[in-house]
C-alpha cells in the first residue's frame, strides 16, 4: 500500500470520526427530553450505536497509523492545521 494511499485512508477515518462525534453529541443532548418512552428508547439506541461506531472507527484508525511516535504527531498536526484548529 502506498504511503499517500494510507495517508488518505487515515484522513478519511479521522473525518468519519469527527462526523460521528458530532452526531453523538446531537443525540446525547436529546436523551430523555421526550415525554414518549418509545422516542426516548429510540434516541438511546441511536446514541449507543454512534458510540459503538466511533469506537470501531477509532480502532481502524489505530491499526492504520504508523507505529512511530513522532510521525503520528506531525501527521496529526498537519491535519489539524488544514481544518483550522
Amino acid at each position: 500500500m502506498s504511503d499517500d494511499y494510507a495517508h488518505g485512508q487515515r484522513d478519511g477515518l479521522r473525518l468519519a470520526l469527527a462526523i460521528l462525534a458530532a452526531e453523538e453529541a446531537k443525540w446525547a443532548a436529546l436523551l430523555g427530553e421526550s415525554r414518549s418512552w418509545r422516542t426516548n428508547a429510540i434516541r438511546d439506541v441511536r446514541h449507543k450505536t454512534l458510540q459503538v461506531a466511533q469506537k470501531r472507527v477509532q480502532t481502524a484508525l489505530n491499526r492504520l497509523t504508523p507505529k512511530g511516535g513522532t510521525e503520528i504527531d506531525v501527521e496529526l498536526a498537519s491535519a489539524l492545521e488544514k481544518v483550522g484548529l
